[in-house]
């Protein structure tokens, strides 16, 4: 009777164990995705609501099965925008075991690039840095928009296309242009010499750039330093608040320049900062505003922001909850393409078939959300061709033209332009 008793409670003991050993199986089926976000430093004025935005998105990834049936399982870090801390946080996200990381800055990025080249873990940022998409140089670095420069020749040329022709000196004189950004910024230079170069093409004198910090709340030196040159045009490479301040000041001073905006200075909040000063104020769109009507898959996101984040207004979520979607559909995506063809997504080392089995198998792919079809190849990880460019205008965001380089200049953007 006794020997009865104690088979049964080894039989029950071994019962326990294997069902702790099949739920530590199913717990190992997560699909571990690690995030490094700035909601606390420089750029924390739009890293906010991109970091918001990511949540939802993944959380919304969940509710319609994860990857296959797998769920993912969502971990993040504020970094303070601060170099050193996102190494940091990189090395304790994949100690984890995280096959696919989302990150933030291009400083950050460009700086972990050889190390996630190394590692090779899929590394999907808000940085749009062109150095970024050459897979010869950086194989595992990717996103979903068009790359600042790419941004940033589209707005210049959109600029001459469709402002420069309604001048009062047009024909008679070059358009005159400068710079304005953080010259120790990575993210702000990035596409510094791109736009240069492309308003060389297109006949462009080009003035003095202007030293303003992300932090800036008065730039009236530099807008007074720009008035001996008469620029007909500004660039701007900072985030939304000292993009504000700086057409604000240019404003008040009577400078009489139009602007154009690099994607992270030109959001919602720049009317609401500006002013009557943002009329006209022109910029890179990546992808449609949050809640902008007739967007395809715009609905899912507001109804996510809703459901997720409640504790946030609409009326305060900005474009960069959008730009999240977007980098967290091209991950999703990439990811069952790469489950259903029998790349483990759920075990650490399993970036070169995310890669070759999801990302790179991208060909126009629609994620909708206003966004320009996705393509990547195993040489050439720039997503898109060209930018819409959209204008602050009469109280809401108007098309002014959508750009694409490849169309206009095909050999440029075939043999010389990838990678800067």
């Amino acid at each position: 009777m006794k020997k009865g008793i104690l088979l049964q409670v080894f039989a029950g003991l071994l019962s326990v164990l294997f069902l702790a050993g099949f739920s530590t199986a199913v717990t190992a089926a997560e699909v571990k995705i690690g995030g490094i976000m700035d909601t606390t430093g420089a750029t924390s004025d739009v890293g906010k609501d991109y970091a918001i935005g990511m949540s939802d998105a993944y959380k919304y990834i969940n509710s319609q099965g994860g990857v296959n049936g797998k769920e993912i399982k969502f971990t993040w870090f504020d970094y303070g925008y601060r170099i050193p801390e996102a190494i940091t946080k990189y090395k304790m996200l994949k100690r984890i075991g995280n096959v696919v990381i989302m990150g933030w800055g291009t400083g950050d990025t460009e700086a972990l690039s050889p190390t996630v080249n190394k590692d090779q873990i899929p590394y999907v940022s808000a940085s749009y840095s062109a150095h970024l998409t050459d897979p010869k140089k950086t194989p595992y670095n990717l996103f979903f928009s068009s790359d600042y420069s790419t941004n940033a020749r589209a707005c210049i040329t959109a600029w001459f296309d469709m402002k420069w022709k309604n001048h009062p000196e047009f024909g008679k004189r070059k358009p005159r242009f400068a710079c304005v950004y953080m010259f120790a910024s990575p993210y702000a230079s990035a596409p510094i010499k791109a736009i240069k170069d492309q308003a060389t093409i297109l006949g462009f004198e080009i003035g003095p750039d202007q030293d303003v910090s992300l932090f800036a709340l008065d730039t009236k030196s530099q807008i007074m330093a720009l008035k001996e040159f008469k620029p007909d045009l500004l660039w701007h490479g900072n985030t939304t608040m000292s993009v504000a301040a700086t057409i604000r000041d240019a404003y008040a001073l009577g400078l009489g320049a139009n602007h154009i905006v690099n994607n992270w200075g030109f959001d919602e909040n720049l009317p609401r900062l500006a002013g009557e000063a943002a009329e006209g104020v022109m910029g890179a769109t990546p992808c449609a505003f949050f809640n902008q009507p007739n967007v395809k898959f715009m609905d899912i996101v507001v109804k996510s922001a809703e459901q997720y984040s409640p504790g946030v207004p609409l009326g305060k979520r900005l474009i960069r909850t959008v730009q999240a979607w977007g980098d967290a559909l091209i991950t999703w995506e990439a990811l069952k393409r790469a489950d259903k063809k029998g790349v483990d997504v759920t075990e650490p080392g399993c970036g070169p078939g995310i890669m070759k089995e999801g990302f790179e198998t991208f060909r126009d792919f629609d994620i909708g959300l206003g966004a320009a079809p996705i393509s990547f190849t195993a040489t050439d990880h720039r997503p898109a061709t060209g930018c819409i460019v959209q204008e602050w205008k009469g109280g809401k965001f108007q098309v002014v033209e959508n750009v694409d380089l490849k169309k206009r200049w095909p050999d440029l953007w075939e043999t010389k332009w990838l990678g800067w």
